[in-house]
């Protein structure tokens, strides 16, 4: 390769770490037109490296291609807040699915990324993921406020939020509309469960980890006693006002939760599935026991329509805690013992595209 050549393709590389990739294209392609000897290469700034690049080959030159994980904000009826978006370089020209991920109490994106191991997911089957980020200023453990009845109803609060960011996404990176789904941990799996069950329209999945069922809980003291027994502390403002949803629109949903969870009683975990099912709950779910890679015992419980198409999967992981099961041990709240819960979901949601 000619020196000017090779310098237009460190020049190209460099543009592709910055994440300047339109300008990267251009550069490559000036190469590969040959028009490389009349390109004057301006020498820029070296910008920082993004991490888990990916291979591009053109010719005898490799390139390094860094994913996007970016920052942003979004703003609805008064509410505001930060998100991260992992979006993979590499891509079909298909629009991509997008998981919307829900944290849990002093998680934060990065934090519950590098748990989950999602992005490496998203990198290696090209989808999208969306980190909500809960403020402190709305909540001084950052918690999604699952157990306020201002955050439980469709057009209101933090559900509406999260809707109206996710629709952002969608609309701004051509996001497939048929396979948007949502999860979360703890207050995060709460609240993934209001958003799916408010917004059926939009998710055609959730997975809830170590969450609680919708309007189980409209005050703090409601929230720790449901989160200490199990037992629904649903008041009356709760079961007239929060929306039911309607047969046809029931959400898939798929469950984890360890045995040994002292946070959230795993008795909500039961709830969440029966919530889920309503009136379709008519058949005996196919109950199946195994052992995690780690040696982590589960019990698998899955339920069918009466067509047989699977509607929720319950994963009980013995002698787990409040920790995602399966995750990655750099994170909070992971346990890397349990099956992975990351990989179960994805294959869950992917077998759930929308048909509303």
């Amino acid at each position: 390769m000619n020196p000017v050549l090779h310098n237009l393709m460190r020049h190209a590389t460099r543009l592709t770490q910055a994440g300047r990739l339109t300008e990267a294209t251009a550069a490559i392609q000036r190469a590969l037109n040959g028009k490389a000897n009349t390109y004057n290469v301006v020498a820029d700034q070296e910008a920082p490296v993004k991490p888990a690049p990916s291979a591009m080959i053109l010719d005898d030159c490799v390139f390094e291609v860094a994913d996007e994980f970016t920052s942003g904000g979004h703003t609805h009826a008064a509410l505001t807040r930060s998100y991260k978006l992992f979006v993979p370089t590499h891509s079909t020209g298909q629009p991509r699915p997008l998981v919307v991920m829900l944290h849990g109490c002093t998680q934060n994106p990065d934090d519950f990324a590098l748990g989950t191991g999602m992005n490496e997911r998203a990198r290696e089957q090209g989808f999208c993921v969306l980190y909500p980020e809960q403020s402190q200023a709305a909540n001084p453990q950052r918690c999604w406020n699952w157990f306020k009845h201002n955050h439980q109803r469709r057009g209101s609060g933090e559900p509406a939020l999260i809707a109206s960011m996710t629709q952002a996404i969608i609309k701004e990176h051509g996001i497939d509309p048929r396979r948007v789904y949502i999860a979360g941990l703890s207050a995060g799996g709460a609240m993934a469960a209001i958003v799916a069950d408010a917004y059926p329209e939009i998710f055609a999945a959730v997975g809830v980890h170590s969450g609680l069922p919708t309007g189980s809980a409209s005050s703090v003291p409601e929230a720790l006693a449901v989160m200490n027994s199990g037992q629904s502390g649903q008041s009356a403002h709760m079961r007239s006002s929060q929306p039911l949803k309607q047969p046809q629109h029931l959400v898939p949903t798929i469950v984890f939760h360890g045995d040994q969870d002292r946070t959230v009683h795993p008795r909500n975990g039961e709830q969440v599935i029966t919530s889920a099912l309503g009136s379709a709950a008519a058949r005996s779910p196919q109950v199946t026991q195994g052992v995690s890679p780690n040696g982590r015992r589960y019990t698998n419980a899955t339920h069918h329509g009466e067509t047989g198409k699977v509607l929720a999967e319950h994963w009980l992981v013995h002698g787990a805690g409040h920790a995602w099961s399966g995750g990655h041990a750099k994170g909070s709240y992971s346990d890397a013992k349990g099956p992975d819960a990351t990989a179960e979901m994805l294959r869950f949601f992917f077998a759930h595209p929308h048909t509303v």
